[in-house]
């Protein structure tokens, strides 16, 4: 008798870059957010907000399986989702990977859903973690431990199907690469609510917050660089030109964006700031996600220009406003994430370049899939962006204040304030580190 390892449809250089690329933006939660958290933070809070990062990770995953992917990526439900199901068969995850309401657009994919579900659930997972982000040094854990599972379920599904499941943002022509909406848009601006009903740290912890370990932190912010490859170069499903382009152009502009946010520092303050480093190069990968190939290189740095400049400026000047102070955004995912993801968002409008192809027309088809801005004769582009940003940040805005409101009924969503005192030890009987005065 014989044997074939695998089904003709599948392709086994398009599978092993699918399954890298997952990794790769695993990576950048765990251990990548979660050291970058942990060293950010002042040393009582090390623990807390690793774990809630880590937390997060594995949460979002067992919900995503039992429902949420299918809800994201399954057959249409309503305009701007999936219906809930299982992705636990071994039929369906050995089979050949789909997305029903999407199929039209896109080649057949080459790889089986396992893949598939794995790859698009470490995007979901990197979200909630990055809107955890907002809400360091005082949430409740109890209160988060519920809030991961319910917001992937009841938001973050949402904005997924609508951009790209085949739903109805979709379907008008609105563009998001691999996430500048669905993951950064949405994560900024629910963290931005969040903190806002969670309410502030202790006025002395916001007073003064140095980082416990900027090494760590920029080990963190390294496989977050790095990690991006996976996140924007595993999009367009095959290890493809594209595929290519959009990793290139991704270090672009995060490379320019990190040396514009430095600038921008030292004309400030006089001194060139490795943290603000780190929050040019967030930006900038940020900014360049919605957009990565689409736009060739020329827009790529211009992007990173754009994110270097406009998410610097909602930091340093906006967040600091006395009406904005009122909402503790801890790491400023504001700026950089929902205004960068906004920023990138709407530059596809205007950068997108019809000779960047994500899929190659064959016949009647050509040139194939890609996205045309205003710099190439086509304003509407610009208009259809908008309005996709739009329907993320009210639905976002809405829809997370509702469920907090509704945890903060069962448990508070901030811890007491004799546990805010002593931070780590008081959660979780651990501390960071073994040496040192407590509470620093």
């Amino acid at each position: 008798m014989a044997l074939a390892p695998s089904p003709q449809w599948l392709d086994t250089g398009n599978n092993a870059w699918q399954l890298a690329a997952a990794t790769f933006v695993g990576l950048q939660s765990v251990p990548g957010l979660t050291v970058l958290y942990g060293g950010i933070v002042k040393k009582k809070w090390a623990i807390n907000s690793a774990f809630m990062a880590m937390y997060a990770f594995a949460s979002v995953l067992v919900v995503w399986v039992l429902f949420a992917y299918n809800m994201s990526f399954g057959p249409q439900w309503f305009p701007f989702l999936g219906t809930p199901a299982l992705a636990t068969s071994a039929a369906f995850t050995t089979g050949q990977a789909t997305i029903p309401a999407a199929a039209a657009g896109m080649p057949a994919l080459t790889f089986p859903m396992a893949t598939l579900i794995f790859f698009q659930f470490v995007f979901a997972a990197i979200t909630v973690i990055i809107l955890g982000g907002s809400l360091l040094g005082r949430m409740n854990f109890t209160a988060w431990m519920i809030f991961c599972p319910v917001w992937i379920t009841l938001v973050y599904t949402v904005g997924a199907f609508s951009l790209w499941g085949g739903g109805w943002l979709a379907s008008m022509g609105v563009a998001d690469f691999s996430g500048g909406y669905v993951i950064h848009l949405a994560a900024g601006t629910s963290g931005f609510v969040a903190a806002a009903v969670v309410g502030p740290r202790l006025q002395s912890d916001r007073d003064h917050f140095p980082p416990n370990s900027l090494l760590v932190t920029l080990v963190g912010a390294g496989i977050l660089w790095l990690g991006w490859n996976g996140f924007n170069g595993g999009d367009p499903y095959f290890a493809n030109a594209d595929a290519g382009a959009a990793v290139l152009n991704t270090n672009t502009a995060t490379a320019v964006a990190l040396l514009v946010w430095t600038l921008m520092d030292k004309m400030t303050y006089g001194k060139p700031s490795v943290i603000g480093a780190v929050n040019g190069m967030i930006a900038g990968l940020v900014a360049i996600t919605p957009a990565a190939g689409y736009v060739d290189g020329w827009g790529a740095i211009i992007i990173g220009v754009a994110a270097g400049i406009i998410p610097w400026a909602s930091m340093n000047v906006l967040q600091k406003s006395r009406l904005m102070m009122r909402v503790d955004d801890t790491l400023s995912v504001f700026s950089t994430h929902g205004i960068a993801g906004l920023t990138g968002g709407l530059l596809v409008g205007i950068l997108g370049n019809p000779a960047m192809l994500q899929y190659i027309g064959t016949d009647k088809e050509a040139p194939g899939v890609n996205v045309t801005g205003l710099l190439y004769g086509n304003a509407n582009q610009l208009l259809l962006q908008a309005e996709g940003a739009a329907f993320i940040i009210v639905y976002n805005v809405i829809a997370t204040f509702i469920i907090l409101k509704i945890i903060s009924i069962f448990v508070p969503l901030r811890m007491d304030e004799a546990t805010l005192k002593v931070g780590d030890d008081a959660v979780h009987g651990e501390t960071a580190y073994a040496i040192g005065v407590e509470g620093e």
